[in-house]
């Protein structure tokens, strides 16, 4: 198994702001998918979550976002473990985006993109100050303005996907866990969602995404966490964790693929090419 030199795994019982996994096993059934793994996601960055499929990624920001409760350890959230939290308090902290959404019947996009408003809201206060103007930007930056009123279950699957990432935005949490954004999407709007993680980023916000194409996760995101068969294996810079000769040996490792690292023209990161058969 690999560290990188940038790793930033955390001990067991050590107390850190943001989210950290303490000493996590994590299953389904009599199946082990997480088997002690620590993790500190670094506070205010872009983090992205890679591996093969069946690695254990959704199962681990499933688990951040407290929709699976782990067998052994914890996730704590600044400090104070997620089943402290209360429902409605730990909604205003943290924003999770699921891989296959449960699509409300009969829901516009507007209205879905609104529900993102609800912990703030009380008995008394069905809509708040700045509701407004928090759902109405959270469409304009998923390019979902012009579908406001179209029911959520009549538009295509990249369409759908957009309107979910305008609700959780809209929800406007410190922390945002997203499992595969990207899915569903064209090309050009997988890089429109990683614009906005970014942008998410540069507003102070912890951004947590599963992502599967490589180059992407190196080129958009600030801190890279590789998994393999339920573990961390790898984490750090995309540099530290991507670059060079050690890069290709990882990539080979964990994805079983040969490649070469090349430099990325326009950012200058890591870019992994698979060489071509003999």
């Amino acid at each position: 198994m690999t560290d990188t030199t940038a790793a930033s795994h955390t001990a067991p019982g050590t107390t850190a702001r943001g989210l950290v996994a303490d000493d996590l096993e994590v299953g389904y059934g009599p199946t082990t998918v997480l088997d002690g793994l620590n993790l500190t996601l670094p506070a205010g960055a872009f983090t992205a979550i890679v591996g093969p499929n069946g690695c254990g990624k959704s199962t681990l920001v499933r688990t951040l976002a407290r929709t699976l409760r782990p067998r052994r350890g914890a996730v704590l959230l600044d400090g104070r473990p997620l089943t402290a939290w209360r429902p409605k308090q730990l909604a205003q902290q943290l924003a999770f985006l699921p891989q296959d959404p449960v699509v409300p019947d009969g829901v516009t996009v507007r209205s879905l993109v609104a529900r993102g408003r609800h912990p703030y809201h009380s008995p008394l206060r069905q809509w708040a100050p700045g509701d407004d103007e928090a759902v109405a930007h959270a469409m304009d930056v998923t390019g979902v303005t012009a579908l406001a009123d179209d029911p959520l279950a009549e538009l295509s699957g990249g369409q759908r996907q957009r309107a979910w990432i305008a609700m959780t935005l809209a929800q406007d949490t410190p922390h945002v866990l997203l499992d595969e954004p990207t899915s569903f999407l064209d090309l050009a709007h997988q890089i429109d969602v990683l614009h906005v993680c970014r942008d998410m980023r540069d507003q102070g916000r912890t951004v947590v995404a599963v992502l599967h194409d490589l180059n992407q996760a190196a080129r958009y995101a600030d801190h890279l966490v590789v998994m393999h068969e339920g573990r961390v294996h790898a984490e750090g810079t995309p540099d530290a964790v991507l670059g060079g000769d050690a890069g290709a040996r990882l990539v080979g490792d964990v994805f079983d693929l040969a490649c070469e690292i090349a430099t990325d023209p326009q950012s200058g990161t890591p870019m992994v090419v698979p060489l071509a058969r003999a």
